[in-house]
């Protein structure tokens, strides 16, 4: 199956599954006071994007977003890309390439898009954008979450 041809949800409808999978997530949860806030608006080509500002509570060396909360943001973004075509899964493995230092306090853009969407198999794309420079990028493969059993 294509990225094209996975229909996207109603925004309403993907908020209803963050309200149900993640609503205590650090980056996107509404039930968790110490969220970041995240919220992800689809595109007519089935990507999803954000913006979002980093402060000093998330700085690694002065002045630079901490890499892991970078790696976050780009799971984030491709996590609820899936979610806006309806698929519940978890990163399977995760490959981030860190291009240029992320500057705190700037307005970044935050995108992802699908490239294969399969049943067992989904593999994204995401980016951290800040005046049309990419400065982060990483490519993913996620899986359907398995139970635990015992």
């Amino acid at each position: 199956m294509s990225s094209t041809s996975t229909p996207l949800l109603a925004p309403g409808q993907a908020r209803d599954i963050v309200n149900c999978l993640h609503p205590r997530c650090v980056l996107c949860g509404p039930q968790n006071p110490w969220s970041l806030g995240l919220e992800f608006q689809a595109g007519p080509d089935g990507s999803v994007q954000t913006t979002f500002r980093g402060h000093e509570r998330l700085q690694g060396y002065e002045g630079i977003l901490h890499g892991g909360v970078i790696a976050s943001l780009l799971d984030a973004a491709m996590t609820h890309c899936l979610f806006h075509h309806g698929v519940h899964a978890v990163t399977a493995a995760l490959d981030i390439r860190f291009m240029e230092a992320v500057p705190l306090k700037v307005p970044l853009l935050v995108r992802a898009r699908p490239c294969a969407m399969r049943p067992t198999l989904f593999r994204l794309e995401a980016e951290i954008l800040w005046e049309d420079r990419v400065l982060a990028s990483a490519e993913a493969r996620f899986m359907p979450p398995r139970t635990a059993q015992g």
